[in-house]
């Protein structure tokens, strides 16, 4: 674990630069960003965004999480998530061969209610909660996968891995999630399912994006939506998912390039037309809904640096669609906007959302990068803190 999760990313950015031997200059050109904006990040004045600390990590031959503190420790209870990792890689252990279990496993039957319920964890942000019932879930499945070879078991293997990567991502753990995520492309293959492997891609854009590789992550995406099978009933919710995943990349890949954010426009275009045809039945959860799509235009237009059209995009949205949404992606939402705020300079309704998000994720907020990002600078910027700030500052200073 890292012994400067309190330090600001800034911080972690000059030092990893020093060590270098770079000066901000330097490093600036290596990550296509102003020395301007590599001062202010460093001197925190301003919030280091995703895509600032992806091309910075690349810059300087580090992972992110390195640049982020991750793993992040947290106090109590919460900390409790990470005790899951060595039965995960205990796991990844089993490649050409199933487990040998010191019991019966469970029926397939209950281990896909299993695995609907990580799902929905993942969904209600339950981190520690997933994090206790995946490893056992995931030994079991391996075990009936090869003892049956059953396309059945295949397939919730598949899905379970990539609630595995989904876990190990949020954590900071990337070195784990790309190894679970290949287990679940080998997996997923075997399932017999010609749409599975798509979910796959899915979640290797995302860690891509957040190593810096954009283009290879919308080259996966458009592949695979070009080799969708039409023909099933998750056609459409995998390709709404696809293009709201390339949206959001080709946006983050942009830097000001107008062809680049035209690109992330008729991506989302192409699921918003989706959506208001009422095509995308829900088959793995993906959450393509016209509620999840509405808050992906509000991101795309962040993550392309237009904060006002960002803000009037959250403005439209409303209360009742949020509603709609699960707490993760309604936190996810929050913290988007909390960070869009800042940048606005409109400290007070970053600061509510914030508190928002964490209201309703607690756990989320505690391990998302861009959330302490955001609280560090608000804390920074504040001259007084009010409580409910001062305990989510404390509850990220573990």
């Amino acid at each position: 674990m890292s012994d400067d999760t309190a330090e600001t990313v800034g911080r972690r950015v000059a030092r990893a630069r020093k060590k270098r031997d770079l000066t901000q200059l330097g490093l600036a050109q290596r990550a296509s960003y102003s020395r301007s904006h590599v001062s202010q990040v460093e001197a925190g004045h301003k919030v280091a965004t995703p895509a600032f600390v992806a091309a910075v990590a690349a810059a300087l031959g580090v992972d992110p999480a390195e640049i982020y503190g991750q793993p992040f420790r947290a106090r109590g209870h919460d900390d409790q998530v990470h005790s899951a990792l060595p039965e995960l890689r205990r796991v990844l252990v089993y490649v050409d061969v199933g487990p040998e279990l010191a019991g019966p496993p469970r029926s397939l039957d209950v281990l896909a209610a299993e695995v609907a319920t990580a799902r929905r964890l993942i969904h209600k942000a339950q981190l520690t909660k997933l994090a206790r019932r995946l490893p056992a879930v995931l030994e079991e499945l391996t075990y009936w996968a090869h003892e049956t070879n059953d396309p059945r078991a295949w397939l919730l293997l598949s899905r379970a891995f990539g609630h595995g990567v989904s876990l190990t991502r949020r954590l900071g753990y990337s070195g784990d999630a790309l190894a679970l995520l290949e287990r679940g492309a080998d997996a997923a293959r075997r399932s017999g399912d010609p749409n599975l492997p798509h979910l796959v891609t899915l979640a290797r854009a995302l860690l891509s994006m957040g190593m810096n590789q954009y283009q290879p992550a919308l080259t996966s995406l458009d592949q695979a939506r070009a080799d969708i099978a039409p023909d099933r009933p998750d056609a459409d919710e995998v390709a709404g998912a696809l293009d709201l995943r390339a949206a959001i990349i080709a946006a983050r890949s942009s830097r000001g390039s107008n062809s680049e954010s035209g690109r992330a426009w008729d991506y989302f275009g192409r699921a918003d037309e989706r959506i208001k045809q009422g095509r995308g039945r829900p088959v793995h959860g993906l959450e393509f809904t016209a509620a999840n799509v509405a808050v992906h235009g509000a991101a795309v237009a962040a993550e392309l640096g237009d904060l006002d059209e960002a803000a009037r995009r959250d403005r439209d949205i409303g209360d009742r669609t949020l509603s709609a949404l699960p707490p993760e992606r309604r936190t996810h939402h929050e913290i988007d906007m909390a960070r869009v705020l800042i940048e606005l300079g409109d400290y007070g309704k970053a600061e509510s959302r914030i508190e928002s998000a964490d209201r309703i994720a607690p756990q989320m907020v505690t391990f998302h990068p861009t959330a302490r990002a955001v609280v560090a600078h608000l804390v920074d910027v504040r001259r007084t803190l009010p409580e409910s700030l001062r305990r989510l500052h404390l509850r990220m200073s573990a």
